[in-house]
């Protein structure tokens, strides 16, 4: 094998090292959130100073999270599917019939 493709492969299992350790941990700091979210670092210091993300601040100095409110925080705003939405209407139209008899 070549070096740079034996290189590639050392970095993609590196990458896989980190991600699995990023799964396990409860608490992360501003470097291993952009990691996990996909989100730069300075947008994530825009987003806790302006206390739009879960975060605590110790020592007033260092910025730290909780995986499972991250994980929250993500999955806020929850977009419907069509299908729900058909269902919802549906659902709204009978109700209003019933109602209205």
């Amino acid at each position: 094998m070549e070096n740079t493709e034996i290189q590639k492969r050392l970095d993609k299992i590196e990458q896989l090292l980190i991600d699995q350790s990023l799964q396990n941990k409860l608490l992360f700091n501003i470097d291993e959130v952009a990691a996990y979210t996909g989100l730069s670092k300075l947008y994530l210091y825009k987003l806790t100073s302006k206390n739009e993300i879960p975060h605590y601040k110790p020592n007033g100095k260092n910025i730290f999270f909780k995986k499972d409110e991250i994980d929250t925080w993500l999955l806020r705003n929850r977009q419907a599917t069509n299908e729900e939405l058909e269902t919802e209407a549906v659902n709204y139209s009978v109700n209003r019939l019933k109602g209205s008899l």
